[in-house]
């Protein structure tokens, strides 16, 4: 069985989950790099200045959510929605993908709920 190239839903799934990462890690940006730089020995009073993405902070919320929320209706939509041959059609491709969904989501929850418990590492 010869599969066909990805389709651009494909290609628009794996760039949904790329943007909720990455908006997800500007959103915690504010907290979380601080102290991965001070977990790496990087110290400085320069590291002050990565507050400055603190005011974005919810558009990158918005922008991680929505990026999630598409990526999720890409991977459970029906299967039926899918044509012979595709590789949505594999069962094995579509498990390891909510796999990979769930990882991220996961790795979502923990850097936006970061800015919150971050007091308690200081």
């Amino acid at each position: 069985m010869q599969l066909k190239s990805p389709t651009s839903s494909d290609g628009t799934r794996g760039g949904a989950l790329l943007a909720g990462g990455v908006a997800a890690l500007l959103a915690s940006a504010c907290c979380l790099g601080p102290l991965v730089l001070l977990t790496l020995g990087v110290s400085g009073a320069w590291i002050a200045n990565l507050t400055a993405l603190e005011p974005y902070r919810p558009i990158f919320i918005v922008v991680a959510a929505a990026a999630l929320v598409f990526a999720g209706r890409q991977i459970w939509r029906p299967q039926s929605v899918c044509t012979a041959g595709e590789v949505c059609t594999i069962p094995q491709i579509r498990r390891a993908q909510k796999l990979l969904f769930g990882v991220v989501v996961a790795l979502v929850l923990v850097a936006l709920a970061f800015p919150y418990v971050a007091p308690w590492f200081y």
